[in-house]
């Protein structure tokens, strides 16, 4: 029996279902080639736009850790912590368009076999916007991206016609995506907010306009912590601070349910999914789940010696699957992927300690 971690997502293959999510890990051409050496089987491109950007001036992300003797949750370092999630406000690429295309085009003609999909973000607010979506495909396509996913959940954007504010409105990402289909002719994933009640319909609307996978889970809105001692924020600047995104294991449970409520609604379409992913067993959740593609983040850009790109990271998932698969008689990730979508049911569905429960309604006379 021959194990292969290749895997086809969306027409395009991979040579593992591992992937760089849109991050610091994927901001610059010396991080993507590094991620390539490494072993990744793809990555998702730093978030690259038309429109001006600067970051804050002082820390973009800092790491949250817990311990057994003092439980509470801090990025202070103390001895025997364990990573608890990740906290960031970090806005999209700071590097222009006209400096990633050459830029990508390197990477993809030294890594032909390697899947570069490029994050993409424009506004909403009229056709001028539809017309610099339309720029940004058009432009990442020609140079060699091999996909490109649609940004509409940043949560950092001030922008109302930008990011996590326009990723519920199902008018907009059906316009979004009539503009990039028409323009280009590579598969398309859409990035969606899970900060929202309506995120089910929102990927059912992507999906009718075109979209060939949902990517999901970006990062949570968030506060960080405010030190009783001193009342100073984890995080901020001249005192201040605004929404930020929590990501890492803190978040797992949650897009877990995520990626299941989309997969349950649309079990013949796309998920990648993201959010947790630490090692091995994470990556089965997601899989079990319905996910046919995994994104990282927080665990790469932790390990220490790595520059951020996770090198060990990749060759124990990669080591870990294999193993599995092989233990398990499979032969590829499709073998069990999906297998925990039947097993997800209403609460009506649960065995109680008695018969006479009736899910709370009153009976009637």
């Amino acid at each position: 029996m021959t194990v292969s971690l290749k895997t086809t997502f969306t027409g395009l293959d991979f040579v593992n279902p591992f992937i760089l999510a849109s991050a610091p890990p994927t901001e610059s051409k010396r991080k993507i080639m590094k991620a390539f050496e490494a072993g990744w089987g793809g990555v998702v491109t730093k978030t690259i736009g038309l429109h001006p950007v600067e970051n804050v001036a002082g820390p973009k992300t800092i790491y949250q850790r817990a311990s057994e003797e003092k439980p509470y949750v801090s990025r202070m370092k103390r001895p025997d912590t364990v990573s608890h999630s990740s906290w960031n406000w970090e806005l999209i690429s700071d590097q222009p368009l006209e400096q990633w295309l050459p830029d990508l085009k390197e990477i993809k003609e030294a890594y032909p076999d390697r899947m570069v999909i490029a994050s993409i973000m424009a506004g909403a607010d009229g056709e001028e916007e539809m017309q610099n979506w339309r720029k940004l495909a058009r432009a990442v396509v020609d140079v060699g991206c091999d996909g490109i996913e649609l940004n509409m959940s940043c949560p950092h954007m001030d922008r109302k016609d930008m990011g996590a504010h326009i990723a519920n409105d199902e008018d907009i990402i059906r316009s979004v995506l009539a503009a990039v289909t028409d323009e280009v002719d590579v598969p398309i994933w859409v990035k969606l907010t899970p900060a929202t009640s309506t995120l089910v319909d929102a990927a059912g609307a992507a999906y009718a306009a075109g979209a060939s996978a949902i990517s999901l889970c970006n990062t949570f809105p968030s506060l960080p912590l405010m030190d009783p001692e001193t009342h100073k924020f984890e995080v901020e600047v001249d005192g201040y601070v605004t929404s930020g995104g929590l990501g890492g294991l803190a978040i797992l449970h949650q897009a877990l349910q995520r990626v299941s409520d989309i997969s349950r609604a649309y079990p013949d379409q796309s998920i990648s999914g993201i959010g947790g992913i630490k090692g091995f067993r994470e990556a089965f959740n997601f899989i079990a789940h319905g996910a046919g593609n995994l994104q990282v983040c927080t665990a790469a850009m932790e390990e220490k010696g790595s520059g951020g790109v996770g090198v060990q990271l990749i060759k124990e998932l990669c080591d870990d699957l294999a193993a599995y698969m092989e233990s398990k008689g499979y032969t590829s990730i499709e073998d069990f992927r999906g297998i925990a979508r039947e097993r997800i049911v209403e609460h009506s569905k649960i065995r109680r300690k008695s018969e006479d429960y009736n899910g709370g309604f009153m009976k009637s006379a």
